[in-house]
């Protein structure tokens, strides 16, 4: 499975420039003929927190349509990173994933919200999963600070996800944990991680960039930089079983004493 990462630069607080970049990113990635790619999370507000009730997305319909009529016309399966959606009960950071023929096979809202970026102030918590599958492939969808709770994501892998995808706007700051958390989750759940980050800046913060992805060994298959790009990798899910088989962690477990 080759898999396409779309570092973006997000425009703050400017939807329709969004859209626009996004589009223009996904065509060209798709003319390498990837079977997937990935976007960052909120990519098409920013961290623009405190207008999100003027420029969410209601319900999520304008990005479902968006995404799902680029993932028929390329016949591409697209993880859509994750956007402002308002709904009734208020506005949620939600991931959605389409598949080749467009169809929206996965959607997850952000379940720990991030204080140090006030998103509690503003944002509702998720209370799912996010667990789908891609060509029949097993996988899990998570949302940046998600990374920082390894039960979490444990709660995906023991459900058979091989392929975790995280989409994040993670400071440069941090960029070190960025790069150990993500190298950890993927060791200690042998699956590959896809993390597809932000570049760039907004009026409070300077993102890290770095999107990669990683293999059930720890090893970094593909990295970006801190600026703007497209990268892609290829991942072999025999490695995955193989890994799994050879370090049986989790026939291992003993979970009746994790509490």
């Amino acid at each position: 499975m080759k898999i396409a990462l779309i570092q973006l630069d997000i425009a703050f607080g400017n939807p329709t420039a969004n859209y626009a970049a996004a589009e223009n990113k996904i065509r060209k990635a798709a003319a390498e003929a990837p079977d997937c790619l990935i976007l960052p999370e909120l990519w098409t507000t920013g961290y623009d927190l405190t207008r999100l009730e003027e420029i969410a997305d209601p319900e999520g319909e304008l990005t479902k349509s968006f995404i799902s009529s680029l993932a028929q016309k390329y016949a591409i399966n697209i993880v859509a990173g994750s956007v402002a959606k308002r709904s009734a009960g208020g506005v949620t950071n939600s991931m959605f994933v389409f598949n080749r023929q467009g169809e929206c096979v996965g959607e997850y809202n952000k379940l720990h919200l991030f204080r140090l970026m006030e998103e509690h102030l503003y944002l509702q918590p998720g209370e799912t999963k996010g667990l789908f599958a891609l060509d029949g492939v097993p996988c899990a969808g998570l949302i940046c600070y998600d990374i920082r709770f390894p039960e979490w994501i444990r709660a995906h892998m023991v459900q058979g996800a091989e392929v975790l995808f995280v989409c994040a706007e993670w400071p440069l700051p941090r960029l070190s944990h960025w790069r150990a958390l993500l190298i950890s989750r993927a060791i200690e759940n042998q699956c590959y991680v896809v993390a597809c980050n932000r570049a760039g800046s907004d009026p409070v913060n300077t993102f890290a960039g770095h999107s990669m992805i990683i293999d059930p060994w720890g090893e970094i298959v593909c990295e970006a930089s801190e600026y703007e790009e497209i990268i892609s990798g290829d991942i072999d899910l025999q490695k995955v079983r193989q890994v799994r088989r050879q370090i049986p962690v989790f026939s291992d477990r003993r979970p009746e004493f994790y509490q």
